[in-house]
């Protein structure tokens, strides 16, 4: 016999003895109903532990993915960005005023209309130092219009209109200004200037730092020296909640796929477990068919079919007296045991400590294998000691479920 094969059957009797229920497991039926239809009796799952059922077990429910992971997912708040504090005295309200008059810069300018554009621009200067500012502006307008394509001009109202706080206005003529002449400092200037007016401090450290490189003059320092904190302050906050974000994205994209992982590792179990079921045809440690080890059929001591033909020679000499008549067992099996025992307990052999603390012996594991095969090798068993009181002990449970 297989040492292997026997260690397997010697483990499963052993798990049968210690909880009859696992014989409740729905992958064996088949060996339940075999035994059934031998006579013997199932214990009630009532009398023993809790049935075996081959589903989800508990751990595997509380390990499920979507419930570790749902959790988690909803712990990670919304990023809230906080509050800077900023210098923004000198921010004003943003002018939303109709758009001034603008000149065509695609027009032919004649050397009238420049010199008469300078008389404009003369005026206006005049009126600025009066501190005359809105006839100031219309004389630049002017200006503007005579000789649409002075870079100057638009940059010189753009001057005004930030004495006048009107910062959107400032900003549309010093961005003329500069797609007139993309290197007119005072058109960088005059939008840094009206860009921190908004407070748009980027965008205003940006076209002062140009302006600063261009034609560097004192204002244009004085006004970065406000302007920067804050550009920086705003930069590092920027890339503070930017980084934030990214960590955030970046959890839970892991979590995503940790998930995942988790998901495919318990189908994985799952398709294993239903794998090595369907292979063992359901019998723990891979019993198909039957018994290993030489039990075609049923348990040693010949459960299905009996002993074929019984005890030849009228029973067990030396051991039962009066034999069975016959050539069967006593009780009225005459014949051996066609069919299986009526009536047999299973149980009563798998809770036998004796019986079977005696199936793990080889030697007689082997003696009750030979006897299985040929029944008239009985007699040559009987002088053993350690065989033959428990022959008599199975015939004994036999006959006392018949």
């Amino acid at each position: 016999m297989d040492a292997a094969k026997l260690n397997q059957l010697k483990a499963f009797v052993e798990q049968c003895q210690t909880n009859p229920s696992i014989l409740d497991d729905p992958s064996l039926s088949f060996f339940r109903d075999y035994i059934q239809s031998l006579g013997g009796k199932i214990p009630s799952a009532s009398h023993g532990s809790k049935p075996y059922v081959v589903e989800e077990s508990d751990d595997e429910v509380e390990d499920t993915p979507s419930q570790t992971h749902t959790a988690e997912e909803e712990e990670e708040p919304e990023i809230v960005e906080s509050d800077m504090e900023l210098d923004e005295s000198g921010v004003v309200e943003p002018d939303d005023e109709q758009p001034q008059q603008m000149g065509d810069s695609s027009v032919e300018v004649t050397e009238e209309n420049r010199d008469a554009s300078q008389e404009s621009k003369m005026q206006a200067m005049e009126a600025i130092s009066d501190g005359k500012l809105e006839e100031a502006i219309e004389h630049l307008t002017k200006a503007i219009m005579l000789n649409p394509t002075s870079a100057i001009m638009y940059a010189t109202r753009a001057t005004v209109y930030i004495k006048m706080k009107k910062p959107n206005a400032a900003i549309r003529d010093a961005s003329a200004a500069l797609e007139i002449n993309p290197d007119s400092a005072k058109g960088y200037k005059s939008r840094g200037i009206a860009r921190a007016m908004l407070g748009q401090w980027g965008e205003a450290a940006k076209d002062l730092h140009v302006a600063s490189k261009l034609d560097y003059d004192e204002e244009i320092s004085d006004v970065l020296k406000k302007v920067e904190p804050n550009a920086h302050k705003i930069e590092e906050h920027r890339r503070k909640y930017d980084r934030l974000r990214k960590e955030r994205e970046e959890r839970k994209a892991e979590r995503e796929r940790l998930r995942r992982k988790a998901e495919a590792q318990a189908a994985y179990e799952k398709a294993k477990k239903k794998e090595q079921s369907s292979s063992s045809g359901g019998m723990p440690g891979g019993f198909p068919g039957g018994m290993p080890g030489g039990f075609p059929g049923g348990m040693p001591g010949g459960f299905p079919g009996g002993m074929p033909g019984g005890f030849p020679g009228g029973g067990m000499p030396g051991s039962m007296p009066g034999g069975f008549p016959g050539g069967g067992m006593p009780g009225g099996s005459p014949g051996g045991m066609p069919g299986g025992m009526p009536n047999m307990d299973y149980s009563k052999i798998l809770n036998d400590p004796e019986l079977m603390s005696a199936f793990k012996d080889p030697e007689v594991m082997a003696a009750l294998q030979d006897v299985m095969k040929n029944p008239a090798n009985l007699e040559k068993h009987q002088a053993n000691p350690k065989v033959a009181p428990i022959i008599k002990k199975m015939m004994g449970k036999f006959a006392g479920s018949s």
